[in-house]
This record gives C-alpha cells, structure tokens and sequence, in this order.
C-alpha cells in the first residue's frame, strides 16, 4: 500500500504528524510512505525511518503534480486541511481521508469563548484519519531524528560542566512570546547554566537578557545554529522552558521536561506538550479566566486590547520554581 501524507506547515504541526507516520510503517504490512510538505520544514522529517520520500514544496502544489501523480498512491491521509490539500487531493483523484478540524468549535472558542473543543490531543484527532486502515496510536513520543553532523557537543563547545536549562525565547507570533521583562524576571531566579535558543530576529532580544542579568552563566545561541542543531541542544538539556511554539513540540520527541507558557492561545485548543505517557514530565503556566483568552487560534503581531494580560500577569515565581523543581528532579534521576 503506497500512503501520501500532508502536511505542509508549520514546525511544531509537522511534528505531531510523526506518530502517524510511524504507525502507518509499522502497522501497514509492506506500507510505503511518502510525506508532502513545505521545503523549509522538511528538515524535520529527515533521516526518520518511517519516511520513505519527502516530497517539498515551495509554494505551489503544481511543482510537484505531475511527479505526485506518476506515484499512484493508494490513499491520501490530508493531516493539514484546507483549500491547498482539497485542490491536491482532487488532481490527484484518489481515495483520501482529512482530519476533523472541527473549526466550528475552534470559532466558538475564539469569537465567543465557548469551549466545545474535544477533550483529546490533536495527535489522537490525527489518528482518527488512518482508523479505517486499522492504524491505532501506539502511545510512544513524537519522533525528530538528529542527523550526525547536526549534534552540538554543548558543553564542550560553551564550557558548560553541569546541567542546563535550555530556553526557548521566540514565537511566531509576538502574542505567544513571554516579554522580556518577565524573560528577565525569571532568569534572574534560576541559578543553572541557560542556554537560550532561537532564530536570528531573537539573537539581540537574548543579548540584553544577558546584559540584563550578568550575574548568570547565559549563552546565546540564536541564529547560530539550524533547527536540527538546536533541537539538539535542547535533547541534551534537563528542562526547556518555552513559550507554546514548535521546540515545545520538538522537546515532547526526546521527552525532555518541558515548562510552557502561554500567552493568547490555549491548551484545550488541543496543541499542548504531547507526551502520552509520562504526562509528569510538562507544566503549563496560563493566565486563566482572562475573559479575551483566546483572541486567536495562533496569535496576533500585538494584544487586540493593547494590555497584554495573558503574558503580563504570567506569575514568574511559579515559572521559576517548576523549572528549579524539574531540573533538581532530573539531577536526583540520574
């Protein structure tokens, strides 16, 4: 059976299709598995086993028809969706099956904050499209598979001789991101090494942490290394904080002890730190019964009421106790 997986975007959405891919492989006798997304997410999927070809995109589905075309797929699984996937999967004319979206429940939510959102992970939703071929969860992690030439000797390269917290400061979208100030509060309490990880737009933002609380063994990272490079530096960290973007999710494939925080979006949305079985190892640090939360599904470039209270309010004493909790926990682990 040859199976086309969809899923174009974005980073922490592509890592919580793994466990399809892996089931359908596994469970699927002789399945061959191909996977579509975008070309600047594809670094996600490389080197996982269960993958037999990447396809990528750029920005149209007509790079790649003709070619998707010559595969004769058996089955589509559309794990993404929208207007995109309906066009692919009519050109390509064979059987499919989407995930529920159930956007009437995300709008209820959003608009006129009535939660009617299922009481299960996105992942379990996902798993939902495969049933009909008798694919079932597994119940095992993520998977994001680290090529040899990604891995970062953190502590030889930055001098670091103890555990570390990694920290994940960056989001999309500026409504997920914990303010700086709040950032600092929190650094200021925490007396393990940090490393922060980012893109290049964060790398001035954890400079003035930095200078902001010299006292402290910080080490920036941002911009410096790739998606593959820094998720290998957050493998090697006891605890990530970070705010609800694609590291959280990348964490959750190493199971390593994550602190979330969240700003405008929510967990019930059905996006929070997958680890169906040791659900110990996160926490979520949430602004509840905000009566604006959540303005958005994914976030907003500025707070809607110009106030900002699901990240002002966050309480950064219980922020940094429970990474103080975990990362002691991890060192009596060892």
């Amino acid at each position: 059976m040859k199976i086309l997986v969809i899923r174009f975007s974005s980073i922490g959405d592509v890592v919580l299709t793994t466990p399809i891919v892996r089931c359908l492989k596994k469970q699927i006798p002789n399945a061959i598995v191909h996977f579509i997304t975008k070309k600047s997410f594809s670094s996600i999927l490389e080197n996982n086993p269960y993958i037999d070809k990447i396809i990528t995109i750029q920005s149209s589905i007509n790079e790649v028809i003709s070619d998707l075309k010559a595969e004769k797929y058996d089955w589509i699984i559309d794990l993404h969706k929208n207007v995109r996937t309906l066009s692919l999967k009519q050109k390509l004319n064979v059987p499919s099956r989407s995930f529920p979206k159930i956007n009437i429940e995300k709008w209820l939510l959003v608009k006129f904050k009535i939660d009617r959102m299922p009481k299960v992970h996105i992942v379990d939703r996902y798993f939902e499209t495969v049933r009909h071929l008798g694919v079932q969860n597994d119940l095992l992690p993520c998977d994001f598979y680290l090529s040899e030439s990604a891995h970062v000797d953190i502590c030889y390269e930055f001098n670091i001789t103890s555990e570390f917290v990694t920290i994940a400061i960056g989001a999309q979208f500026s409504t997920k991101r914990m303010p700086f100030e709040k950032l600092r509060d929190i650094l200021k309490q925490i007396d393990f090494p940090i490393v922060i990880v980012g893109g290049a737009m964060d790398k001035d933002l954890a400079e003035k942490l930095i200078e902001e609380v010299s006292d402290k063994n910080i080490i920036n990272t941002c911009g410096d290394f790739s998606l593959q490079q820094s998720a290998s530096i957050v493998k090697q960290s006891k605890v990530l904080l970070t705010n609800d973007t694609g590291m959280m999710h990348i964490a959750s494939c190493f199971q390593i002890q994550t602190v979330s925080i969240w700003g405008n979006t929510v967990p019930s949305l059905g996006m929070y730190p997958y680890f169906p079985i040791n659900k110990n190892l996160y926490s979520i640090h949430e602004v509840k019964e905000l009566g604006c939360r959540p303005c958005s599904k994914i976030g907003f470039q500025k707070c809607p009421k110009n106030h900002f209270h699901c990240m002002t309010k966050q309480n950064v004493e219980a922020i940094a106790e429970d990474v103080i909790q975990k990362m002691n926990l991890g060192h009596l682990n060892q």
